[in-house]
């Protein structure tokens, strides 16, 4: 349970544009919440929490807190600015982390502009203690907010693939942590293989794609409850399942007579649609975010290239007209970007294109990249990367990674084990 208490207004205007290609980490001192008794501990957890979802941003670099000339207690009073001035910090968060009488912990945090010696923000929040860590990452998406004027996207969550055992007799779970790879836990025990799942954007709910009996089927999981369903008993096996914006339907490739095509089901009459039609291999199918248009990847023209249709199934153009294959295309949640995985030559990356196909820009390369998935807020992505395997079978080590649409701040997103095709939820209501 969150309560927001406080809101203070914003005045200062330091602030960082995040639309350039390279942008000079902004140095944030970033105090110790201040405590009394056993919330002391809470207070410096917070802070820390906080410090590393900025750093990893790559927007921001937290100061060494050794280099601090102001004690956190005396900053949370009444920041002396030039003292942060001297150790070269633009902005300080100071904050306090306290135990209520009725059980509840006060989190609350003020952002200060320290060249213009004004508070840029302040907020407070009322939750039950064992929560503190999500509390940090809200206090972290509301500075990162405050100073690039865009939402933030740490509180967050990423499922993915969980993959362990030998390459010929690979065990694949569903696993989902934070987008910090904290409180992580696996969905499934392994025993059947599971592959692509997607977040609902209004529920915490994932669909994903399963072998049961060897036979590949789409099923729903409420993250929270655990329960699980399949969705429709189809004739043919389907593929690629992903929800629709408003998490009324899910779009999926069915094969049907060996010929795979794109349907969409809605979840409320289970009726199903089919969007299209056609002799070729029409797969990974994502909605834009107005529902109004569909992109997916296709072999009608002889190789493996993307197409946009209606949300109807009408209409239907080529996007990609680059050299090489294009595959796995997802939307941006902002709607002006599709992000996909190109293969040209042996060598795979990431890339995103404007969704007429226009300002193809390539944003990483390697062995093998693949399976992007937007930030809720359309400036991060994650994908999954693997190594080559050697002539003993060694290597073939899979890991996650994140990188800004800019094609900087390249990060490992580290997990337990090896991992593959994430997929990033929307902000946790």
């Amino acid at each position: 349970m969150l309560v927001l208490g406080t809101a203070l207004p914003a005045v200062a205007e330091l602030r960082i544009d995040i639309t350039r290609g390279v942008t000079e980490p902004m140095p944030i001192a970033i105090t110790d919440f201040q405590g009394e008794g056993q919330s002391v501990d809470v207070g410096r957890d917070i802070a820390r929490v906080v410090a590393a979802d900025l750093e990893r941003s790559g927007l921001f670099r937290p100061l060494d807190r050794q280099a601090f000339i102001q004690t956190a207690a005396s900053a949370q009073q009444q920041p002396r600015f030039a003292d942060w001035r001297v150790i070269g910090a633009q902005a300080l968060v100071s904050g306090s982390a306290v135990l209520q009488p009725d059980g509840r912990l006060k989190v609350e945090f003020r952002l200060w502009d320290v060249f213009a010696e004004e508070q840029m923000t302040g907020l407070a929040y009322y939750t039950v203690p064992a929560n503190w860590r999500r509390v940090a990452h809200i206090v972290a998406d509301a500075i990162y907010k405050r100073i690039t004027g865009e939402d933030g996207y740490f509180d967050t969550r990423v499922v993915y693939i969980a993959e362990s055992g030998p390459q010929n007799r690979r065990k694949k779970q569903l696993a989902i942590m934070d987008q910090d790879g904290a409180n992580h836990r696996f969905l499934t025990d392994g025993n059947v293989l599971v592959l692509t799942p997607r977040f609902s954007p209004t529920l915490q709910e994932i669909t994903y794609l399963a072998y049961f009996n060897n036979k590949p089927r789409v099923y729903l999981l409420n993250i929270d409850t655990g329960q699980q369903e399949v969705l429709g008993d189809f004739p043919g096996m389907t593929f690629a399942p992903r929800f629709s914006p408003d998490g009324n339907a899910v779009i999926m490739s069915m094969a049907r007579n060996g010929n795979s095509d794109i349907y969409a089901m809605d979840l409320r009459t289970r009726k199903v649609q089919r969007l299209t039609n056609d002799p070729s291999i029409d797969t990974s199918p994502s909605y834009a975010p107005d529902s109004r248009q569909v992109v997916f990847n296709s072999d009608r023209g002889g190789s493996q290239q993307l197409y946009v249709m209606d949300g109807d199934g009408g209409n239907v153009r080529r996007i990609s007209f680059g050299e090489g294959r294009y595959a796995t295309p997802v939307w941006s949640p902002r709607g002006d970007l599709i992000a996909f995985t190109k293969m040209n030559r042996g060598r795979f990356y990431i890339g995103v294109m404007r969704p007429d196909g226009s300002g193809e820009r390539l944003l990483t390369e390697s062995f093998l990249d693949e399976g992007p998935t937007w930030a809720p807020n359309g400036r991060v992505l994650m994908f999954f990367r693997q190594t080559p395997t050697d002539s003993r079978g060694q290597g073939g080590v899979v890991r996650l990674y994140s990188i800004d649409l800019t094609g900087q701040n390249l990060r490992e997103v580290v997990t337990p084990i090896d991992a593959s095709d994430p997929a990033w939820s929307p902000l946790i209501p």
